[in-house]
């Protein structure tokens, strides 16, 4: 039986809430739900006399047409997924899940359906794409080997969610097509306003839908909900975490929703709307512990505007690397020590916040897959008592973000490797003694480590059967990746190697950054 064309299988489109009818009916009017807004943007160049020059982003449906060659399902003023159409649709198709025109005044009621509603609409979309995309293959694809991926907006990832998590909620046989999800700044527990929760008895125009006790019960999540009093959890037997991205925001200024109000009221830490700490999901086992962080990674973007996430070069880089990328990165960050001041040391009544700062750029681009830096909120953060004195291990491994890479996106296509940089620094904290500030031996906004990485990976398809992986720390060599380095291949064939670090200094810190690899879409 044939395959589909892996691993460029349908996308389909969830857009994000639309919260007045204004707002629905506007969504209504649009074909692509907003999916296929570009943005324009300016950079700096080295003549100061000369204009700085534009950066184009033409939209994530226009360039996945470009790039990739897919296309809508538009035709002749008709969808070709109404009911009443029999159109066929190929692989490569883009498709939006048109939920709120039963709620506009322009298609629908002008009533809007709940959250649950949506998701099990969702789930007959994807049965109808699969009718489609096996009736277009003919007898060559079955329905069992359909796939298809969910690309999500804000609230259009809590309705991917409910669908994955709760069976009342949809088909299982939907449930088995879909392949992975991506989701853009997605509130996947709940907003948080002046650090509350919105309460759940908001229920004017469906703002509870964020609020985590309301979720927990869409999501199918109350029992974790009862004991951890988050809903960001993603049950493994349900879905694989490892098959889900969240691309996080952290531009609070640019988001001007309710005339600035909501960055305002949502405050530091967020892209507007969605706290960077609601903005991901983590995997559970059967037993309800923590398995594994879905892919995560964050650009300095607001929840949405003429600056927003889904309209970037950087989150549109970062999804068609996870749908159809050749390699995945998952890098942490293992902690051995950290070291006081000399006039500190042993002292057990000391306490400071550590924030680890990390920014991945591929080779010969433009931007970065992902930024987390203090100046943008967007930090890991342990604490020093965290660190020097509490029994967990977990405290002491940071994730800090996944990679995907592409051989497609390779500059020089001569070159079988795939290489990016990798810039890590831990910030010198404020350290407190008995809850007092103490100011000596240390600078504010100084470093206890700080350096570039460059790692270049030759994946074993390229390399003769076996990973080939170098290395090199910017300062001793800021242009390539020279130093071969010890690497252990799991069972899986996944690769893992660990790169040591040392500030040399007290006060500082030392361990160890970790790189998970494996091969991806083989």
């Amino acid at each position: 039986m044939a395959q589909q064309d892996a691993p460029y299988f349908p996308i389909i489109y969830v857009r994000g809430y639309a919260m007045t009818q204004g707002e629905q009916d506007q969504t209504a009017a649009d074909p692509f739900c907003g999916f296929n807004v570009g943005s324009t943007t300016y950079r700096a160049v080295a003549d100061k006399k000369a204009p700085p020059k534009k950066f184009v982003f033409e939209s994530p449906v226009l360039r996945l047409a470009s790039d990739f060659g897919y296309a809508d399902v538009y035709e002749d003023g008709l969808d070709i997924l109404d009911a009443d159409w029999a159109g066929r649709i190929s692989n490569r198709s883009v498709i939006i899940y048109r939920y709120y025109d039963q709620a506009s005044t322009l298609l629908g009621t002008g009533e809007t359906p709940p959250i649950e509603d949506f998701a099990k609409g969702l789930s007959e979309l994807i049965l109808r794409v699969r009718d489609r995309v096996c009736a277009q293959a003919g007898a060559a694809l079955a329905p069992k080997d359909f796939r298809c991926y969910l690309v999500a907006h804000s609230m259009g990832g809590l309705v991917c969610r409910a669908f994955l998590q709760n069976p009342a909620l949809g088909d299982d046989a939907a449930r088995a097509c879909v392949d992975k999800l991506f989701t853009y700044a997605t509130p996947h527990n709940g907003i948080d306003v002046r650090g509350i929760n919105v309460p759940k008895w908001l229920g004017l125009n469906d703002i509870d839908n964020f609020n985590r006790e309301r979720m927990a019960k869409y999501l199918k999540l109350e029992a974790l909900y009862k004991k951890t009093g988050r809903v960001d959890w993603l049950p493994e037997s349900v879905f694989p975490s490892r098959k889900v991205f969240c691309m996080v925001g952290s531009n609070r200024s640019d988001y001007d929703a309710a005339m600035g109000l909501s960055r305002s009221f949502v405050g530091h830490g967020s892209d507007g709307l969605v706290k960077i700490d609601n903005a991901s999901v983590w995997g559970v086992n059967s037993k309800g512990e923590f398995s594994a962080p879905s892919a995560t990674a964050f650009t300095y973007r607001s929840h949405s505007g003429p600056y927003g996430i889904v309209n970037s070069e950087e989150a549109y880089q970062n999804l068609t690397r996870f749908l159809f990328g050749d390699v995945r990165v998952d890098i942490w960050l293992d902690i051995d020590e950290v070291r006081l001041p000399p006039a500190l040391a042993g002292n057990k009544n000391v306490d400071a916040v550590y924030q680890i700062e990390a920014m991945a750029s591929p080779r010969g681009k433009r931007w970065y897959l992902t930024r987390r830096i203090a100046a943008e909120d967007s930090v890991a953060c342990r604490s020093h008592k965290a660190l020097a004195q509490s029994a967990s291990k977990l405290d002491r491994h940071v994730y800090l973000s996944t990679v995907f890479l592409a051989n497609r996106a390779r500059v020089d296509q001569s070159r079988p490797s795939l290489a990016y940089s990798l810039s890590l620094g831990v910030r010198a904290p404020d350290y407190e003694v008995e809850k007092r500030f103490w100011a000596d031996d240390h600078y504010e906004g100084g470093y206890l480590f700080r350096d570039g990485l460059i790692v270049e990976l030759v994946p074993p398809a390229q390399a003769g059967g076996e990973w080939k992986i170098h290395y090199d720390w910017e300062s001793d060599n800021p242009v390539k990746a020279s130093s071969s380095l010890d690497f252990k291949t799991l069972k899986s064939g996944d690769a893992k190697f660990i790169v040591p670090f040392d500030s040399g200094t007290a006060p500082g810190i030392s361990g160890q950054i970790r790189f998970l690899i494996s091969a991806w879409n083989a």
